[in-house]
């Protein structure tokens, strides 16, 4: 994200996208007070937070409700509201609904609001930040995928003419066992007397190894 003007940020929802899950701003700027669930504040509360009359709230409330339902601020009404009140005795609310705001929604309303000092403390904050990850990721080396990729290539090359190499080897000494070895073996036994039982085992052995899929040669 390139480096952006408070303005641009105000007037575009596809910049504030970018930011508002840094919700670590809110509390950079001020402690932002919360319900006992520690998760979210009301409208009287965020009006609080950013020292501005509970009207500037509803109005962006009003103009911006997709962007900010968006980021998760809800109403809630009927039996849901009851429940939730019966947690949170404390609150006054008016019988048409309680509307809750997490964190993400309500660093959202601070990037809407124009006349308040905090929610300029946060837009600041917020730029900073982009502005200083931007510059990290130009400083990062760049990822040079093509030449990682040759080399990948060369190492697989590489084995597969090693295996290669090791399948030819291991057909020459079969080779050598077929026309060779076993011939000779032939020939001890049809010559040898007192030996001729302990040859034939050995010939026999060797051709079962020999005719088994799991059998390798032992090359060192």
């Amino acid at each position: 994200m390139k480096y952006v003007h408070e303005s641009e940020l105000l007037e575009s929802r596809e910049l504030r996208g970018r930011v508002v899950d840094r919700v670590e701003a809110l509390d950079r700027v001020k402690a932002l007070r919360t319900l006992p669930d520690g998760l979210h504040v009301t409208t009287r509360m965020v009006a609080a937070y950013y020292e501005v009359d509970i009207e500037a709230i509803k109005k962006i409330v009003v103009r911006h409700r997709a962007e900010l339902e968006a980021s998760g601020m809800y109403t809630l009404r009927g039996a849901e509201l009851h429940e939730f009140l019966r947690d949170n005795v404390s609150l006054r609310t008016p019988g048409r609904g309680l509307t809750l705001y997490p964190r993400r929604a309500v660093l959202n309303v601070g990037m809407l609001l124009r006349d308040s000092v905090v929610a300029r403390q946060v837009r600041s904050y917020l730029l900073d930040v982009e502005a200083e990850a931007h510059r990290s990721a130009a400083r990062e080396p760049v990822d040079n995928f093509p030449l990682r990729a040759l080399h990948e290539l060369e190492r697989y090359v590489q084995l597969l003419v090693d295996e290669r190499m090791v399948a030819v080897a291991e057909e020459s000494v079969r080779q050598v066992i077929r026309t060779a070895v076993t011939p000779l073996l032939n020939h001890l036994i049809e010559t040898s007397g007192e030996h001729r039982q302990r040859l034939v085992e050995i010939r026999d052995d060797l051709q079962r190894l020999q005719m088994s899929r799991d059998w390798r040669p032992d090359l060192g």
